[in-house]
């Protein structure tokens, strides 16, 4: 189990990064919850190489956004 971060191609990685950063404030959770965030995320079972198999995203993506939980609704980890 691994994060983008740490197993995808930069290529994937940079897209990824560009979109975050054009978030406005009000979208973008802040630094701190983000990396809590993935932590959780990186510990979960249903992560596959950056890819959240209970939905299909990008946990780097969907952790950003603020108002965006846990896709598994049965045991939210965050």
């Amino acid at each position: 189990m691994c994060l983008l971060r740490e197993c995808a191609e930069n290529g994937m990685l940079d897209d990824i990064k560009m979109r975050i950063d054009k978030l406005s404030d009000g979208e973008r959770a802040d630094a701190e919850t983000y990396e809590a965030r993935l932590s959780c995320c990186k510990k979960c079972e249903h992560l596959i190489s950056g890819v959240c198999m209970k939905c299909g995203c990008y946990v780097e993506f969907r952790a950003a956004f603020k108002k965006q939980k846990c896709p598994d609704v049965s045991n939210r980890k965050w």
